[in-house]
Formats: structure tokens, sequence, C-alpha cells
């Protein structure tokens, strides 16, 4: 068995994409070489990994898929940091934001010449484990001082930037808007399910220890006033930094305690380091 790293590669891109002409796109290869690859994986692995039609990962591929993203990501996560070690100065930095770590504050630190690139919280992960980004500032809920629950995607070092309340962004209307609640009481409200901007609905779930909170509709966009404006039409309920959320109506939340945590991940932040300084509060080092 030896599973090999380009018909991993391969397997990702047709379980993930549903297609395999879509993959020989993203891949460079060929639709045949493609069928070849997953034809020797499954051969090597003694089992079927995809249905052809629709295609879609079996049982088995399942299980592959959730081992195989993360191996891929730590894979050229190494390279990366190899790289890093070699590559020559750029002048330039890349900073990737998820959308609600983009604050006044953290745009008042940002050097002169920097590229910003406003991303979702798993590619802002990605980025800079695989060295896309020379930093990246990553958000989500946690317990007051407690470290965001981040994936493992490589050695990368986080460092606490900021932590803000949170409140539940209601239509002006709602008959609870202006009033308390606890999270468990709201599990079978109507939410929207916005895992790049909103805190995402799995991680209410965990926290209030319930299988509710279901979604009236998918949010996919990284755009902050777009997703209030759904919560103003009567759309479904999110979870957000309180000092976002205009326009609409507030819950907040008595218990379980909570913050909006923003944390500032990198590898070895070479050009980055004055930076990555600035938006922390601490002195570069010398």
């Amino acid at each position: 068995m030896t599973m090999e790293t380009h018909l991993l590669r391969t397997f990702v891109a047709v379980a993930r994409g549903g297609s395999f002409s879509r993959a020989a796109r993203d891949l460079g290869y060929t639709q045949s070489a493609i069928s070849q690859h997953i034809a020797a994986l499954e051969h090597d692995l003694g089992t079927a990994l995809l249905t052809r039609r629709p295609v879609a990962p079996t049982r088995a591929g399942e299980r592959l898929l959730e081992h195989a993203g993360p191996l891929l990501t730590r894979l050229d996560a190494a390279r990366a940091d190899l790289a890093r070690l070699t590559a020559a100065p750029t002048g330039r930095v890349v900073l990737g934001l998820t959308p609600l770590s983009l604050t006044v504050e953290v745009a008042a630190a940002v050097h002169r010449g920097t590229e910003l690139r406003v991303l979702g919280r798993e590619d802002v992960l990605t980025e800079v484990a695989t060295g896309s980004l020379d930093l990246g500032l990553v958000d989500g809920m946690a317990a007051p001082s407690d470290p965001l629950s981040l994936p493992d995607v490589g050695p990368l070092t986080t460092t606490v930037v900021a932590e803000r309340p949170l409140a539940v962004a209601v239509p002006v209307t709602h008959p609870l808007a202006g009033r308390t609640a606890r999270l468990p009481e709201l599990a079978d409200a109507g939410w929207i399910d916005a895992p790049d901007v909103a805190i995402p609905l799995e991680r209410l779930r965990k926290s209030a220890s319930t299988d509710g909170f279901r979604s009236r509709l998918r949010y996919t966009g990284t755009d902050v006033r777009g997703l209030l404006g759904l919560v103003a039409a009567g759309q479904g309920l999110a979870l957000l930094p309180a000092d976002v959320l205009d326009g609409v109506g507030t819950l907040s939340l008595s218990s379980p305690r909570v913050v909006h945590r923003t944390e500032l991940v990198h590898g070895d932040p070479g050009e980055g380091a004055a930076l990555a300084a600035a938006l922390t509060g601490q002195r570069p080092e010398l």
C-alpha cells in the first residue's frame, strides 16, 4: 500500500469537485489520466472510493477524504516552511484576514505596502501554512481568555489580537430584540448558516450541547453587510460581534460566557515580523 501523493491530490480534487473533467482542468491532467489515477488508488487500497454517476465519495472515500485533505496540507506546509528558509527577501508582506478580523485597530496597524486578502477561516489557515500568506488573522467564538480551537494544518504560532462581546443579530421587530437569553433557548430558532462570517452553526451546537440551530438558508459570502441585510429581512438569526450589528436588532447572551476572539497565525514571520508585532502590541525582535 503506497498511496502516492499525486494520486491522493487527484482523489481529493475529484471528490471535492464532484467531476473528473473539473479535476483534470484544475490539476492540468487529461481526463483519461485522472481516471487512471483514481483506478490506481482504488486498486492499491482494494476498495471503490468514488461512485461514477453521480461522482461522489463512497463510504470508504469519505473516510479517506477526511485523512487526505489534512495530510496534503501538512505536506505543502512542510515544503513552504523549508522554502522560507532560503527565500530571498521580496519587500512585500501578504496578510490574510477573515471578514470580522478587519477592525479599525487592525487597519491602523497595517503598514503601507502590505497586501490584504479577505478569505474564509479555513482558507486563511491553509494559505498561511502553505506559504501563500505571510501572516493570517482568524476569528471565532471562545470562552474569555481561551484560545480558538483551530485545525492542525502545520507548526503555526498563534497569538491573541483582540476579544470583544458577541450578540445575536435579529430583525428589529423580533420579539426578543433588546432582551437577553441563554444560547440553548435559541436552538429551535431559524438561523442563517454563514460559516465564513458568523459563528458557524456547528460551533453553536457544540457549545449548547444540542443538535438544534438548523439553518433556513446558507450564505457562503464574506460580506458582513450582506449577511446583516438577510437578518434584517427576517431570513434568520446570526451570532456576530456586537459592534458590527448595524441596522438590526440585538439579543444578548447570558450563558454560556463567550466572546469573539481574533488571533494572529504565522509560521516564521520573516518580513512580516514588524507587522506581527504591531498587530499583537508587541515590540519586534531586533
